[in-house]
Order: structure tokens, then sequence, then C-alpha cells
């Protein structure tokens, strides 16, 4: 049993740890943490460009620290169903990430997780319903979704900013948004009557540019060919004026030759085919050059 002269010094060490123990805090690096004096803040700790964390100390039993997250804290909203400008009803759900950046804001403004993360969702919720309520149902839910968000994003940064929260919206993102389940059935005979429309206006132009590309072709084969024609008629008309010249002179030449070169045509055209009947008298001058060499003798 303890001597009854060391009790005094046990009580005393006993009241010196817990008074140290209400003295002195640790802060950790993922987190920043505000001295409240009953009930105000009086402090920030490791927070802004400067921070520092570990060991630190406060006045025992008269303040008390909250610690809030440094980190980037992930925030999932509730189901919202939002009416786009065409009016077609639509079910979103988004989430968004902040970090708290004004821990002193927060906390005057907030005061607690579980009512900043309320706070934020009505305010992203209704940032929602106002950007996507301007914007068409096909770009919320293709690809054009990404300049919605942008909108949206800025559009609760700014809120987020007028309502001074003590906090800086990092991202928001629509993760799903689907038509409710009685609207999906009509939207997409709707979807398919447009494409079907856009493809049969698609192959119409097609066949008009290739009726153009074969009409066009077609005018260039026509006039390819008549060139050709115009040229081949020119150099056959030179090549036979040529020979006309050339025959022209060795005939004036030479009389018998000229006579035995007519008579030569005439055997062709009219004998050279094997398909022609002539009767014509054994002696008639059209076949002398068959008795007779081409001066006429036998």
């Amino acid at each position: 049993m303890m001597d009854r002269r060391y009790i005094p010094y046990a009580i005393a060490a006993v009241v010196a740890l817990i008074v140290l123990a209400n003295t002195f805090f640790i802060v950790d690096q993922r987190e920043q943490a505000i001295v409240v004096r009953l009930g105000d803040p009086v402090r920030v700790v490791n927070a802004g460009p400067e921070a520092t964390a570990g060991l630190k100390v406060k006045v025992p039993f008269m303040e008390q620290v909250l610690r809030f997250d440094k980190r980037n804290i992930a925030l999932e909203t509730e189901e919202e169903e939002v009416i786009a400008a065409d009016q077609e009803r639509l079910v979103v759900d988004a989430f968004i990430r902040y970090r708290i950046s004004e821990p002193l804001q927060y906390y005057r403004t907030l005061r607690d997780d579980r009512t900043a993360g309320d706070r934020i969702q009505r305010l992203v919720n209704s940032s929602l319903r106002q950007v996507l309520g301007s914007a068409p149902s096909s770009d919320i839910i293709s690809g054009a979704r990404s300049g919605v968000m942008a909108n949206t994003l800025a559009d609760v940064r700014a809120r987020a900013a007028s309502s001074r929260l003590g906090i800086e919206v990092i991202d928001v993102r629509i993760r799903r948004a689907d038509l409710p389940q009685e609207n999906m059935a009509a939207t997409y005979r709707r979807m398919e009557t447009a494409r079907q429309q856009q493809a049969a206006q698609i192959r119409a132009v097609g066949e008009q540019q290739k009726r153009e590309r074969i009409a066009e072709a077609d005018k260039e084969v026509t006039i390819t060919l008549a060139t050709a024609q115009e040229t081949a008629d020119q150099t056959r008309g030179e090549g036979d004026a040529q020979r006309t010249r050339i025959y022209a002179t060795s005939f004036g030449r030479d009389a018998g030759f000229a006579s035995f070169y007519r008579s030569m045509q005439a055997y062709e055209a009219s004998i050279g085919q094997g398909d022609a009947t002539m009767i014509l008298s054994p002696d008639s001058a059209f076949f002398r050059y068959f008795e007779r060499g081409p001066g006429g003798a036998r």
C-alpha cells in the first residue's frame, strides 16, 4: 500500500500529466487545425504557404483543437432529376472534389464536415439544374458533355466563392446521366429516326456527287476522243496530201506506171476481197495487165 506521504506527489503527477495532455497537441502533415477558445477561433495551425506541422501548444482546458483534412475531399451527390433545354428529363449522378483552402472561413460558415457535405451537395445540385437546364439532352448524354461540365465547374466555383465557404472546388463530374426508364424507349426511337434521316441525306448527297463525277468524266472522255479524232484526221489528211504529191510527181514522169497503178487499185477494189463475181470478155482492156507487162507487150 502506498505511503500516505507520497499521495500528494502522485496526485500532482496525475494533474501535471492531464495539464500537459491538454497543453500539447500534434498536427499531422495531412491535416490543418483551428484552435478555439471558449467557442471562438483564435488561430489556424498548418495552413497557408508557410504551414508547419508537428508539436503545438495551446492553453489547457480553455482552448480546443478542431482538425480538418488538408487533402482533396471527394463528395458524391445524390441522384438529381433535371430538365434539359429540350424538355427532356434526365437522372444525373455527379461528384465533386474540393479542398479546404480557408479553414477559418470554413469553420465560421459550415462548422463541421457533415454540415459542409449537405451544403456543398445542395450547391452542386442547384448548379446542375441551372447549367444542364440550358443544354440539350443530346449534349449531356453524348460526347459534348465536356463543354457542359466545364460550364458546371465554373458555376460551382462561382457559387462557392460567393457563399464564402472557404473551399476550393477542384473538379465536378457527371458519373451518370440517364433518361428515366419510362422515357428511354421513346427517346431511342426519336434518335433512331434522326440517324436514319441523316443517313438518307448523306446517301443522297453522295449519289448526287457520284452523278456529277460521272458526268464530268464522260465530258472529259468525249473531249479527249474528239481531240484525238481531230488530230488523227489532220495527220491522215497530211499523209494523204503527201502521198498525192508523191503519186503526182511519179505519174508525171511515167504515164505507163500511172496506168498500171490505177489498174492495180481497180483490181483491189473489185476482186481483192475474193467474193466478187465479174462477167467480162477475156480480151477486155480491164485484164490487159494479166497478159501484158506495164508497157502493154505480151
